[in-house]
């Protein structure tokens, strides 16, 4: 089971999510089963529960990454998977290779290509501008030549929420956040959202009820 708790109150302006009776199945195996949900934009909305309780399935199906059995999902009145940039995605830190040999800007450019041009693309001035932006903002700047393999895991997940601000979405989903970083690094994180709730809706699901205390 999940626990949804409102960690802002709500701007009423427009239903960022709006789910209706959602199911999910990965072969015979239930994993969420008729789960209802709006989000209004501008909200900040906590999802808490246990690992295996269906979270990371939730944000699957949001992102149009899994196929629902059953109900209905719009974001922002599209389509799962219609939706362009209008969702900035942060996974969980451990399914990622941190011996990938690439530095933290690149990562935060790779979040910049379109996924319909080619493989060759070649960054702009404004992409170059735009990860420098982030990389201040996410107060990891002056690690911006680092490998990522030099990373702790704040700074990891730090790097993680500039890449996907880098499509500049009105959605950003985090599925994890706090996960695998000490008690200064999520304070910090949780300040950074706190601001960037300012100017788009978040959803975050997590195990650790201090995330949303």
């Amino acid at each position: 089971m999940i626990e949804l708790k409102n960690l802002q109150n709500s701007r009423q302006l427009q239903k960022a999510v709006y789910i209706q009776n959602l199911s999910v199945q990965y072969g015979k195996t239930p994993a969420l089963t008729g789960v209802s949900l709006n989000v209004d934009e501008g909200e900040y909305l906590g999802i808490i529960g246990p690992n295996g309780g269906g979270k990371t399935t939730l944000l699957k199906a949001i992102l149009g990454l899994v196929t629902p059995a059953a109900g209905e999902i719009t974001v922002y009145g599209r389509k799962p998977g219609k939706t362009g940039k209008l969702i900035g995605y942060v996974p969980q830190i451990t399914i990622l290779d941190k011996n990938f040999p690439i530095t933290v800007k690149q990562v935060i450019l790779t979040g910049r290509l379109n996924p319909v041009l080619s493989l060759f693309h070649k960054y702009k001035h404004g992409d170059m501008k735009k990860a420098d932006e982030l990389l201040s903002q996410v107060g990891i700047y002056k690690l911006k030549d680092r490998m990522i393999s030099e990373l702790s895991g704040g700074e990891f997940q730090k790097m993680l929420i500039a890449r996907a601000l880098a499509v500049e979405p009105k959605l950003l989903l985090l599925d994890e956040p706090t996960a695998s970083v000490d008690a200064s690094s999520r304070d910090q994180i949780f300040s950074l959202l706190e601001t960037l709730n300012n100017s788009m809706t978040i959803i975050l699901v997590t195990h650790d009820l201090l995330a949303v205390s």
